[in-house]
């Protein structure tokens, strides 16, 4: 892989950290132990992304989220306890892609790969709490699904097209922002409804 599809996974890896942490971690961690993404050489210490007890530790976090996830208020809960566990998730995530030749390429890394994590992971918090405000469970189930289906497409996409990433990435932060930007006016005309109430 040359250095802008690194740079490309990574970053893609760290935005879909920001929605679903523990698949993203499985996933990477099952790339690395069968050789589908390469470990760098300069950061051994985070080859424990490739150790079956991780895996099998971030599967069980997997399933655990995607039941949390389905359940109206549950889910902005447990957005809640991973506001600081997701960015932290994602910036060790992009360490783990990214072959860094000097400290202050991985401190780059490590930044932009929390900064994306962050973004990803606050345009879900977000979107979660402009959706539970509606009464009925179908649309939370709804939203829940379609970030399922978009993490394990986008993984499998990043994982086997490498060549892409950079474009998934561009695409995932665009999306973030529009979200954000969406969540942001839905919540404002809400409270403004409920003021004049």
């Amino acid at each position: 892989m040359g250095a802008v599809e690194l740079v490309g996974v990574a970053a893609s890896l760290s935005f879909l950290a920001g929605w679903r942490l523990y698949a993203c971690i499985t996933a990477a961690g099952l790339a690395m132990r069968y050789g589908l993404l390469d470990l760098p050489q300069k950061i051994q210490a985070l080859d424990a992304l490739a150790n079956p007890w991780v895996i099998g530790i971030a599967a069980l976090g997997a399933i655990a989220e995607l039941l949390a996830d389905k359940v109206m208020w549950l889910d902005s809960l447990w957005d809640g306890a991973h506001t600081l566990i997701r960015p932290i998730g994602g910036a060790l995530l992009a360490l783990a892609v990214v072959d860094a030749q000097d400290p202050a390429w991985q401190v780059a890394a490590f930044l932009l790969g929390g900064g994306a994590a962050l973004l990803s992971h606050s345009a879900k918090a977000g979107a979660r709490a402009a959706v539970n405000t509606s009464p009925e469970p179908v649309s939370n189930i709804a939203v829940s699904g379609f970030e399922d289906v978009a993490t394990a497409g986008g993984l499998w996409l990043v994982l086997s097209q490498p060549h892409i990433a950079i474009a998934v990435a561009v695409i995932l932060a665009l999306g973030a922002v529009g979200v954000i930007f969406l969540s942001w006016r839905i919540l404002k005309r809400m409270r403004r409804w409920w003021s004049e109430l």
